[in-house]
């Protein structure tokens, strides 16, 4: 019995030492994965949860289906509470999980669908015009030379009756010394049967006088003085400023040419361009401002006068003529600014211009959807405006949208989206399904 109590405990041999140390190694080694694998943010409230499973050695390897890692052939785990990266939304994109302290680095912000007033007014670029209508050109009714020409630098202004050149026409000449001779004989031979003949061949020398561009004061003077004058006085039959001229002194012009050209520049158009989609809301007589830097802070109102019947092919624009009035001739022709047209406005929901990410074939907003997901979506744009743009479909009144550091959920979305279908593509098919 003795012999017993005092013999000493048997030690294990170095082999069982090595072995049991392994194990404990395993067992820690594979608690550490454990406690390290990813974790995603929990799903939304209401959202129906879907098992989805993942790599614990290479996170970007996601399906909804156990299997194993085609990269390091380890078990796929269950990913607790997580619902499927691949939610419903548009092709190539999935709903992606921020935590706020990442948020809070992006300098995510978001904002609140609201509904608002829209096409209370069209913008559009501007362009002064002359008003083809206010346009005059000056005619010579005979042939003869230039003197003492008035008009002798573009731009010059005229107020009417003014002197604009004197034409020296043997014509012109002629037809007061024909006149002159036609009031002697009705003088003479006023009380004889004659008298209504001679009558009458004063009326048709007066006439022509007056065709030849003799003005009525011109022909009352010549029947009181009786003197023949060389020069035909051509003066502006309107306030404008001179906008053409083919003469100089002692040119040469013939019968109905058109020297000069006076433009009146009391009131001009401002033609405007407008894109299809406003072609519905703009009608004749509406009113409309123009502003330009050159005007400063001050607009001027007109309205809309015309509308071209066909669009520009090669802007696929149309044109829209404003009538304004140009009091001091503040607008000048080819004069650049911006047109406002007042149309009548409609409800409808916006959400601030920098939450649409428009690639040209689709228009995606991220939507916080509640504890930390942003689900993406494609919308369909309406109408815009300098800050807002109308959403169609899409999206409901006080769903919030991210309006800053979305093209980073954009990156983010789009890089999970593709990592998740090459897992896809590269697991071995599961022998369970078929």
């Amino acid at each position: 019995m003795s012999d017993i109590l005092n013999a000493s405990p048997k030690r294990p041999g170095p082999g069982r030492g090595l072995l049991l140390g392994l194990a404990l190694g395993l067992v820690a080694g594979g608690t550490a994965v454990w406690l390290l694998r990813p974790r995603p943010a929990p799903a939304p409230t209401g959202a129906p949860s879907k098992k989805a499973y993942q790599c614990p050695m290479h996170p970007q390897i996601l399906q909804d289906h156990p299997g194993t890692c085609p990269i390091c052939g380890m078990d796929l785990v269950e990913m607790e509470g997580a619902a499927t990266p691949q939610s419903p939304g548009p092709e190539g994109m999935v709903t992606v999980a921020i935590s706020p302290e990442r948020q809070q680095l992006m300098g995510l912000r978001t904002a609140p669908v609201e509904e608002g007033t829209w096409g209370g007014e069209i913008r559009s670029p501007g362009r002064v015009a002359v008003d083809e209508r206010r346009v005059q050109r000056i005619a010579v009714r005979s042939e003869g030379y230039v003197e003492e020409l008035r008009a002798d630098f573009l731009g010059r202004p005229f107020r009417k009756g003014e002197l604009l050149f004197s034409l020296n026409s043997p014509d012109f000449g002629a037809a007061q010394r024909e006149f002159l001779a036609a009031l002697s004989a009705r003088r003479k031979y006023q009380d004889t049967e004659q008298g209504a003949n001679y009558a009458a061949l004063v009326e048709t020398s007066r006439r022509r006088l007056a065709f030849l561009g003799a003005s009525p004061a011109f022909i009352a003077d010549l029947e009181t003085s009786g003197m023949v004058t060389r020069l035909l006085p051509v003066v502006a039959p309107v306030d404008g400023v001179l906008t053409a001229k083919t003469i100089n002194a002692g040119s040469k012009v013939a019968a109905m040419d058109q020297p000069l050209e006076l433009t009146d520049l009391s009131s001009v158009w401002v033609v405007a361009e407008l894109y299809e989609s406003d072609l519905g809301r703009v009608r004749v007589g509406m009113p409309a401002a123009f502003s330009s830097p050159a005007l400063g802070e001050r607009q001027l109102s007109g309205k809309v006068a015309f509308l071209d019947p066909a669009l520009d092919p090669r802007t696929r624009t149309l044109k829209a003529r404003l009538e304004l009035p140009n009091p001091g001739q503040l607008l000048r022709p080819d004069m650049l600014g911006e047109v406002v047209i007042q149309v009548p406005g409609k409800k409808g929901l916006k959400v601030p211009a920098d939450a649409v990410l428009d690639s040209g074939t689709r228009s995606i907003v991220f939507v916080d959807v509640g504890q930390g997901y942003f689900e993406p979506r494609e919308v369909r744009s309406g109408l815009r405006s300098s800050d807002s743009v109308e959403i169609v479909d899409g999206l409901a009144k006080g769903e919030k949208v991210v309006t800053r550091a979305n093209f980073l959920v954009d990156s983010e979305s789009r890089l999970k989206a593709a990592l998740a279908d090459m897992g896809r593509k590269s697991a071995p098919p599961d022998p369970h399904k078929h």
